[in-house]
C-alpha cells in the first residue's frame, strides 16, 4: 500500500515595516514601527532603533493603537447630521458635499449677521502633529473666529509666570544634559503617568540624585532618592524654605545673581523667616527633608523640571515664579547639567509654527480669546456664541462645571460642529460630526516637547470610510464658504518641505521617513550659554516690572493656600497611567482598568469617616455631586483625595467649579474641595 501526500504551499506574505512617530500630548514623543502584511496593518509597535521607545510603546498607547484606534466599528467613517435632540446621539449619514454645503451656509450666515467673533473655535492636543494641530488655525483666523484659549484648560499660568521671569516658557534644558547633572528635581510632574519612558529610562539612568516634590506619591516619587510629599497649595512656601537653606549655607551664586539677574535684593530679605521649621509647619514636610533636598540641589549642577500639574492651583503663577528662583539663585543656567524645563517648543529647532498656523491671516485686531474657565457663560450667551466648532479635544469631558457646560452645548440655537475620530461626549451635542483621520493615515511632522528632535509621521494605511485629516477638512470647508486666500489651500507636502528647509535639521522628508527621528546636534545643547534671556532686560527678572504692570506682585511671595474648613477635603485629579488626558477612555481594555471611578483617601481620613476600600462614596460641593468608589492609602497627605482625570461620560469635572489661577486665567482644578459621605 502506498500513500500520496499533496502539499500545498501559499506564497510568503509580504512584510513591511513603516517608521512613524507618536503625536500624542506626551513628553516622550516615541518612535513607532507599523508592521504590515500583504498591505494590511497587523501591529503597531515601538521603534527598536528609537532612543526613547527602544522597541516598546507605553501600555496605554500599545492598547489603543492596536485596539480602538484601528477598529472600523469604533471609528467615525462618514459625516453625520443630527436628527434627534442634542445629547441623544441620533444621526443620519450624509455625504461630504452635503455636510460641507450646510455647514458653510450656516457659518456664513452667522458671519453676515453677527460677525465671525460669534463663532467659537475650541481645540487642544488631540493630536500634536504639526500640520494637523496647527493648520486649522488658518481657517479660523480667516473668518475672524474667537479662540477658546487652549492652554487655559491646562498650563497657561506657568507660561505667563515663566514669561515674566525668563522671557519664555518654551526653551528649557536639553534632557541629554542629564548625564552631567548631580541632581534632578522633579516638581509637580508625574513622569510615571505622563512620561513613562522618561520615568523608566531617563530618570532611572541619570547619574545624579532624583528629588521629587509632589503631594502625590506616584511611582516616580517612590523611585526617587528623596520625596517631599507636601500639602497641596504650599509649593511657594517650600521654594522659599529651600532658598533659606541655600542662603544660610552659603550656596548662592552671587556672581550669577549680580550679572544675570534683576531683583534679588528684593527677594533675599523675604528669606530670613522662611526657616526649615517654618517650611515644615506650612508644607507638612519634615525640616530635615527640606534641608536634605536643598543640599542635594546645591551640590549641582542641577536640573529643575516644573510639571504642568504644578500650576493648576490658585497661586500657580506665584508658585512657578518662586520655583524659578532656585536655578537663578544657584547659577544653574548656561552650563552642562543645569537648567529649568517646563516645555520645549520650536526653539532652536527653527520650525516655524507661526507660519503653520497662518500668521499672515491674522487680523490687525483679532477678537480677544476667552478662557475655558468662562466657556459656560460664553456658550450661554446667544450674542457671544452663535456657532461652536470643536476639534482636537473633547471639551464636554475636559471642561469644568460639566453639567452646566453640557446644558450650554445643548442650546438648540447654537450651531455646533465637531471633528473627531470617535463619537465623543462633545460630538453627541453637535449638529454635524465630521470624521477625522488618525496619525496612521496621513503624512505630517512631529516634535517632542521634551526631547529636542523632529520626526516624520508617515501614512501607513488609508483612513476608514470617508475620514479625512483635520487640515483637509478645513481646506474643503474654506472652499465651500467661498474663501480664497491661497494659504487656506496650501498642501501638506508644500508645508512639510518649507518647514524642513527652514529648520535647523539638514534633512528632507524622504530621508526623514527612513530615520528614527533626528536630534538637534550630536551633543547636548546648553541652553542660555551666552547668559542672555529673552526678557526686556536680557536678564532673569526675579522682580518683574511687567508682572507689576499686570497687577501682580513684583516678586514671588512665600504664600500658602488657605486651609479648608473642617469636613472638606481637597481633590487632586492628575493624569492617569492609562489615559492620555481624555483620549483612550473608549478603549475597552483600558476601560476595564479605570472604571468605575475611584478616589483614594489617606488612612487618617478613611478612619475618621469609617471608610474602607471598595466602599461607595458621595462627593459633593456647591457645583454638583457624584458617586465614586473608595481606595485607601498614603498616596496623598491627610486632607486630600486622589482621583485621575480622563473618563468619558460623568467624571470628576462635575465637581470642578472652574476657579482660575492667579495668572493666565488658567485652570485651578487641583483646588477643588469636596465633602465625602460614605454610602
Amino acid at each position: 500500500m502506498t500513500s500520496c501526500w499533496l502539499v500545498y504551499s501559499s506564497p510568503p506574505m509580504e512584510r513591511q515595516h513603516i517608521k512613524t512617530a507618536c503625536p500624542r500630548d506626551c513628553y516622550d514623543g516615541c518612535g513607532i514601527v507599523v508592521v504590515k502584511r500583504d498591505n494590511q496593518v497587523t501591529r503597531v509597535l515601538g521603534d527598536p532603533d528609537h532612543p526613547v521607545s527602544r522597541g516598546a510603546l507605553c501600555g496605554k498607547c500599545a492598547l489603543a493603537y492596536n485596539g480602538v484606534w484601528r477598529d472600523p466599528a469604533a471609528r467615525l467613517q462618514q459625516p453625520l447630521r443630527r436628527v434627534g435632540a442634542k445629547g441623544e446621539g441620533r444621526w443620519e449619514t450624509v455625504t461630504w458635499e452635503v455636510a460641507l454645503a450646510e455647514i458653510a451656509e450656516r457659518l456664513n450666515a452667522v458671519r453676515s449677521e453677527s460677525g465671525g467673533a460669534s463663532i467659537l473655535n475650541s481645540h487642544y492636543t488631540g493630536t500634536c502633529s504639526i500640520i494637523a494641530g496647527g493648520f486649522p488655525q488658518r481657517f479660523f483666523k480667516a473668518i475672524g473666529a474667537t479662540e477658546v484659549e487652549p492652554d487655559t484648560i491646562c498650563n497657561n499660568a506657568g507660561h505667563v509666570a515663566l514669561g515674566y521671569v525668563m522671557g519664555t516658557s518654551a526653551w528649557g534644558f536639553d534632557p541629554r544634559t542629564a548625564r552631567d547633572s548631580a541632581c534632578i528635581l522633579v516638581w509637580g510632574a508625574n513622569p510615571s503617568a505622563s512620561a513613562p519612558h522618561a520615568h523608566k529610562q531617563w530618570l532611572a539612568e541619570a547619574p545624579g540624585k532624583v528629588v521629587v516634590i509632589d503631594p502625590v506619591r506616584h511611582a516616580t516619587a517612590e523611585a526617587a532618592d528623596l520625596h517631599l510629599q507636601l500639602r497641596p497649595g504650599s509649593d511657594a512656601a517650600m521654594a522659599f524654605a529651600l532658598l533659606h537653606v541655600l542662603a544660610r549655607d552659603g550656596k548662592l551664586d552671587r556672581a550669577f545673581l549680580a550679572e544675570r539677574c534683576l531683583g534679588w535684593e528684593e527677594i533675599e530679605p523675604l528669606l530670613a523667616d522662611c526657616t526649615p521649621a517654618w517650611g515644615a509647619a506650612r508644607t507638612g514636610v519634615a525640616a530635615a527633608d527640606i534641608e536634605a533636598a536643598a543640599a542635594l540641589y546645591a551640590a549641582g549642577p542641577a536640573l529643575l523640571w516644573l510639571g504642568q500639574g504644578l500650576q493648576r492651583q490658585p497661586q500657580g503663577g506665584n508658585v512657578f515664579r518662586a520655583a524659578a528662583l532656585l536655578p537663578a539663585a544657584t547659577g544653574n543656567f548656561g552650563k552642562p547639567g543645569a537648567g529649568l524645563y517646563y516645555l520645549n517648543g520650536a526653539g532652536d529647532r527653527r520650525v516655524d509654527m507661526a507660519y503653520v498656523a497662518g500668521s499672515t491671516l491674522e487680523a490687525a485686531e483679532p477678537p480677544p480669546s476667552i478662557s475655558h474657565m468662562d466657556l459656560v457663560e460664553t456658550l450661554d450667551d446667544p450674542q457671544r456664541a452663535r456657532a461652536f466648532v470643536s476639534w482636537n479635544m473633547n471639551v464636554a469631558s475636559s471642561g469644568p462645571r460639566q453639567a452646566a457646560l453640557r446644558r450650554a452645548l445643548a442650546r438648540e440655537d447654537l450651531f455646533s460642529v465637531v471633528i473627531d475620530l470617535f463619537e465623543t461626549d462633545t460630538a453627541r451635542y453637535a449638529d454635524f460630526v465630521l470624521p477625522a483621520a488618525s496619525f496612521l493615515e496621513f503624512d505630517d511632522l512631529t516634535e517632542s516637547y521634551f526631547h529636542l528632535n523632529i520626526h516624520a509621521q508617515c501614512k501607513a494605511e488609508e483612513p476608514p470610510g470617508a475620514a479625512l485629516p483635520n487640515q483637509e477638512i478645513f481646506r474643503r470647508l474654506a472652499a465651500a464658504m467661498g474663501l480664497s486666500d491661497p494659504a487656506l489651500f496650501e498642501t501638506d507636502r508644500a508645508i512639510i518641505d518649507r518647514l524642513l528647509a527652514g529648520s535647523a535639521f539638514d534633512v528632507d522628508f524622504e530621508r526623514l521617513k527612513t530615520l528614527s527621528g533626528l536630534w538637534l546636534g550630536e551633543a547636548p545643547i546648553v541652553t542660555y550659554a551666552d547668559g542672555r534671556f529673552p526678557t526686556p532686560s536680557g536678564k532673569l527678572e526675579l522682580a518683574s516690572a511687567a508682572a507689576e504692570a499686570d497687577g501682580h506682585p513684583r516678586t514671588p511671595l512665600p504664600t500658602v493656600d488657605e486651609e479648608l474648613e473642617a469636613g472638606w477635603l481637597r481633590l487632586l485629579s492628575p493624569a492617569s497611567p492609562w489615559m492620555m488626558n481624555d483620549s483612550y477612555a473608549n478603549e475597552p481594555k483600558i476601560r476595564e482598568k479605570v472604571e468605575p471611578i475611584e478616589v483614594t483617601l489617606h488612612p487618617d481620613d478613611a478612619a475618621r469617616l469609617g471608610v474602607s476600600a471598595g466602599r461607595r462614596l458621595r462627593l459633593e460641593n456647591a457645583v454638583d455631586s457624584m458617586e465614586v468608589v473608595a481606595a485607601v492609602g498614603a498616596v496623598v497627605p491627610p486632607g486630600t483625595l486622589y482621583g485621575v482625570k480622563g473618563h468619558w461620560g460623568s467624571n470628576l469635572n462635575r465637581l470642578n467649579p472652574g476657579l482660575k489661577t492667579d495668572m493666565g486665567e488658567s485652570s485651578a482644578v487641583h483646588s477643588v474641595a469636596v465633602k465625602v459621605t460614605p454610602l
